[in-house]
């Protein structure tokens, strides 16, 4: 993915110069970085609210920044959701539960806090009137096969809901594959498999996944914010990676353990039938939300 351009950190400074922005899920893999590239803007402060105290620890630790907040909290917990959105400008959904397997056995627990946890955020930006409002999704949303990408995908369609019809608030999605750098991810799973001297495990030969680096994560968050209009989905372009490969450069040494309930060989970033009303410019799609007319 090409990096920001002059124009673009120009639009996003401009969107965020004196603000206070708000990450749930912000100690996470992708949050921390994304804190850090915000916090090299003219920010007024980043709140962020995380369930993980520890996780927020190391992030104070390594940022040491005083415009940094730290929130320890849920965001299945209205009271504290409230208490954090006041006064902010600009808000970035990133909580989740994320893992396939822990997703699929704990259906309960990934609805309440994938959905409801979403729900509980839109309403609390209905009420404080935040300036932007940008939900993080996932690949697997599209033509989603999993319970975790079929939260997602109903946290996307809830968010372009919000976009459409609130209008003191611009909603938006950012939906994109894999992030190498991720915690909980196959190369974790691979760095302890080769330090111990095991085959390396790969689901299918054939499997084939899009990745790209967590600083490219954050960078296209932050490009979106500016472009958030009316509940859009944007979606980057990425490479596909062939799974055999990528552990190849690792071990020749490979066990295959098969897909996992509902996982698919390859995934895709957008379905057919949002091509459909859809607007590819300048590396990424645009998703509209249904109703929108794409002459304009």
């Amino acid at each position: 993915m090409k990096k920001l351009t002059a124009k673009e950190t120009a639009s996003i400074t401009r969107e965020l110069k004196n603000k206070t922005v708000l990450i749930t899920g912000g100690a996470g893999s992708v949050g921390a970085v994304l804190t850090k590239h915000i916090l090299d803007y003219p920010v007024k402060s980043v709140r962020v609210l995380d369930i993980d105290e520890h996780a927020l620890f190391v992030l104070k630790r390594k940022l040491k920044d005083k415009r940094l907040r730290l929130l320890l909290g849920n965001i299945l917990d209205k009271e504290r959701i409230e208490m954090a959105f006041k006064k902010a400008d600009v808000i970035i959904h990133a909580a989740a539960i994320k893992n396939i397997e822990i997703s699929e056995f704990n259906p309960i627990e990934t609805i309440d806090v994938n959905i409801n946890g979403t729900v509980n955020l839109i309403k609390a930006a209905i009420r404080s009137n935040p300036k932007k409002f940008i939900n993080v999704s996932t690949d697997k949303a599209a033509n989603s096969s999993t319970l975790y990408g079929a939260t997602k995908q109903l946290c996307e369609k809830v968010t372009s809901w919000a976009g459409k019809h609130i209008e003191e608030t611009k909603f938006a999605s950012v939906r994109f594959g894999n992030v190498m750098e991720t915690r909980g991810n196959v190369f974790e799973v691979w760095e302890e498999e080769a330090k111990n001297g095991n085959p390396l495990s790969i689901t299918d030969p054939n499997m084939t996944r899009y990745f790209f680096h967590i600083d490219e994560a954050a960078d296209f968050v932050l490009r979106c914010i500016p472009l958030a209009n009316e509940g859009e989905v944007f979606v980057p372009e990425m490479e596909s990676f062939s799974i055999k490969d990528l552990a190849d450069k690792i071990s020749k040494k490979h066990r295959v353990i098969g897909l996992r309930p509902g996982e698919k060989l390859s995934e895709i970033l957008i379905s057919d039938e949002e091509k459909k009303k859809a607007k590819k410019i300048d590396g990424m799609w645009i998703i509209y939300p249904d109703n929108y007319d794409l002459k304009v």
